[in-house]
């Protein structure tokens, strides 16, 4: 019978693992991961506000509004007022923005993606593929 590993245990190693390959992915970015947080969501999701886009990165707006100035100042995203609430105004990936998040993305999962093919045989990769559903389950509690 397997011995079953207690989940505290494992939850301190997953924390430590987890930081180490954040910190190694860090390498390979050209911007801060919030800042690449709050590209990926604008180009998987389109237009955000910037509270949408606090609340979807759990963060409080006033960080969000730092973090987008900072975008826009770089000319990476761009503000318009939405079309039918004269109140509200939404944030847009620009050109370039669009242009620097694929070559950020180029960059960082060609790097992983060849560290898994040099180091990993097929069962681990098969194993890996099973682990990123259950932390994406994790992910989204």
């Amino acid at each position: 019978m397997p011995v079953r590993v207690k989940p505290a245990a494992l939850a301190s190693d997953l924390r430590l693992v987890l930081g180490q390959l954040m910190r190694r992915l860090r390498a390979e970015h050209t911007f801060s991961l919030t800042q690449g947080a709050v590209l990926g969501r604008l180009d998987r999701e389109g237009s955000l506000s910037t509270v949408e886009l606090a609340a979807a990165e759990r963060v409080r707006p006033q960080s969000m509004g730092q973090t987008l100035a900072e975008l826009e100042s770089q000319g990476l995203i761009a503000r318009r007022p939405h079309e039918t609430d004269g109140r509200r105004t939404l944030i847009d990936l620009t050109d370039d923005g669009r242009r620097v998040l694929a070559e950020d993305r180029k960059r960082r999962i060609g790097w992983l993606a060849e560290a898994i093919d040099r180091e990993l045989s097929a069962e681990e990769q098969e194993t890996l593929d099973r682990a990123v559903a259950l932390l994406a389950r994790l992910a989204e509690l």
